[in-house]
């Protein structure tokens, strides 16, 4: 089918007013079901028409290429090395966690090109109406710290790079606030130039994706190409032993690393909806996301950690830094195109994804006033607020705390996502109740009490155990909690199994009616 085959009336048993579904299953809301602007609707959040859902497998293919080739996806993988393992423990865990957060990827991502949905109109469906804004902003406000992390990142590689190329009066400039005001001069026309693109919409974003994520895997390369000249070869890169072994100090790193490089995407496993609802179908979404995701953060992986060995060869010491193993150049064309790398790299993935999600999270708590546009600049202006650069100060507090906490949390919404859309309701889905109260999804006064039981109890098993090693981290040593200190390392899974778990359960007595009784 194309997407501008006319939908036909839905054939369920008891269809849903105010829908129409396509013979390959898509569904779109039928005219005048779903009112432009409201309480609970403005034009950001109404579905997708079957007209302008037309991304293809390239365009999701693309779209991860350009999302997993940036700076804190090297600094992943190049910081494991840091940690002590070797390459091929660093690509193992990568590549690991790739394929398990693929799953959920897929399975919220389904909705999407089903019907045409974001993320925070998905969750009404479990949260309920207005209990949706709860893992919403949720969602929001990692992202906008994610947001501020991508740009201080890229423009204190700007900085670095146009200093190395103008000479000692740009680094040695005047601070402002303990850092040169040529430095926060950087910061800020890096932000502003992500919120111009971001501004001209989602079409724009496609078509930046689709040129963005070639480029920059030939700039990898090219790093790879460099490292491995001045190394004398591919050997000595993979000849960098590890500290770690594959004994008993090897897998206390392991598994929160891998817990950690799962919660590096778990964001994009609650939030893809945000873009498979412009899919023209679920072959697309799939195929796109498949070749897009493991794959290519397993080969950028490769290259990470062959870099940051060889730096260890070349250096003495592992540099997991890509700007500041650039910056040892003292070609200026070499500099230049390092330069453009960065910039390219990290508006690909920072836009995608850290500003497309709060956008249309934000514009879900006030659809009336907040609109996509609106929410982005609101992102943009958090993203500054946050003194991103204390989140990435080392390997530890990158891995272990950030993602680890961030991964837990957002691991028990995507549970409750997973477990209300295939198993409570097996995808079917009352479009038309998604946007109003009084509809199947209002629950009481707009909240599911059972999804936020379910919620507090996931992240509290998940998160409440976190730790931090002596003088690496904020939380105590013994945890949060004690007793649930050994949880901590597995908080994404814990998570997840706990809040799809839990949730089935206090669903299932009411399962049968969420699928078929009729929408008022």
């Amino acid at each position: 089918m194309t997407a501008t085959s006319p939908p036909v009336p839905s054939e369920d048993p008891a269809p849903p007013h105010g829908q129409l579904t396509a013979p390959d299953g898509r569904v779109e809301a039928a005219p005048g079901a779903i009112a432009a602007h409201d309480r609970f609707a403005n034009a950001d959040l109404r579905p997708v028409p079957l007209a302008e859902r037309h991304w293809t497998t390239y365009n999701f293919t693309a779209l991860w290429i350009g999302m997993a080739h940036n700076i804190p996806s090297w600094t992943l993988a190049s910081g494991l090395v840091a940690l002590g393992m070797d390459w091929k423990q660093a690509v193992f865990t990568i590549a690991l966690a790739n394929v398990i957060v693929l799953g959920p990827m897929l399975l919220t991502g389904h909705a999407g090109p089903k019907y045409g949905i974001p993320f925070p109109v998905l969750a009404r469906a479990s949260f309920g109406l207005r209990g949706a804004n709860l893992p919403a902003l949720i969602r929001a406000a990692v992202a906008c710290c994610w947001f501020g992390i991508q740009t201080w990142i890229g423009g204190q590689g700007i900085y670095i790079l146009l200093g190395k190329i103008s000479g000692g009066s740009w680094s040695d400039a005047a601070t402002i606030g303990g850092y040169p005001w040529t430095l926060w001069l950087c910061f800020l026309a890096f932000w502003a130039l992500e919120l111009a693109i971001i501004h001209r919409g989602m079409e724009t974003l496609r078509r930046f994706e689709n040129w963005a994520a070639p480029f920059v895997l030939v700039g990898a390369v090219v790093l790879l190409i460099w490292m491995a000249g001045k190394a004398g070869g591919l050997g000595p890169l993979l000849d960098q032993p590890g500290t770690l072994g594959w004994d008993a100090d090897f897998w206390p790193v392991f598994f929160p690393s891998l817990m950690g490089m799962i919660g590096f995407w778990a964001t994009l496993s609650l939030n893809i909806p945000d873009f498979t609802r412009f899919g023209a179908g679920q072959r697309a979404q799939v195929w796109g996301q498949t070749l897009g995701l493991p794959t290519t953060m397993t080969a950028f992986a490769l290259l990470s950690v062959f870099v940051t060995s060889g730096s260890q060869a070349v250096y003495g010491a592992p540099i997991w830094d890509p700007v500041a193993l650039a910056g040892k150049s003292d070609n200026v064309f070499g500099l230049l195109f390092a330069l453009i790398t960065v910039l390219i790299a990290t508006v690909s993935v920072n836009i995608a994804a850290n500003v497309v999600s709060p956008a249309y999270d934000l514009a879900n708590l006030a659809p009336k006033f907040i609109t996509f546009r609106r929410g982005a600049l609101i992102t943009g202006v958090i993203g500054v607020l946050i003194l991103p650069w204390k989140l990435t100060a080392t390997p530890e507090l990158y891995i272990f705390l950030w993602l680890g906490v961030v991964g837990g949390l957002l691991g028990t919404v995507a549970g409750i996502l997973i477990a209300d859309y295939w198993i409570i309701r097996r995808t079917r889905l009352a479009l038309a109740d998604l946007y109003r109260p009084a509809g199947r999804y209002w629950y009481t006064g707009g909240w599911n009490i059972r999804a936020v039981l379910a919620f507090a109890l996931g992240g509290l098993l998940a998160v409440g155990g976190s730790y931090s090693r002596p003088g690496k981290g904020p939380f105590p040593a013994d945890g949060l909690i004690p007793a649930l200190k050994p949880l901590a390392d597995y908080g994404w899974a814990v998570g997840l199994a706990t809040g799809l778990l839990v949730y089935t359960v206090l669903m299932l007595p009411t399962a049968r009616a969420a699928r078929t009784s009729p929408a008022p």
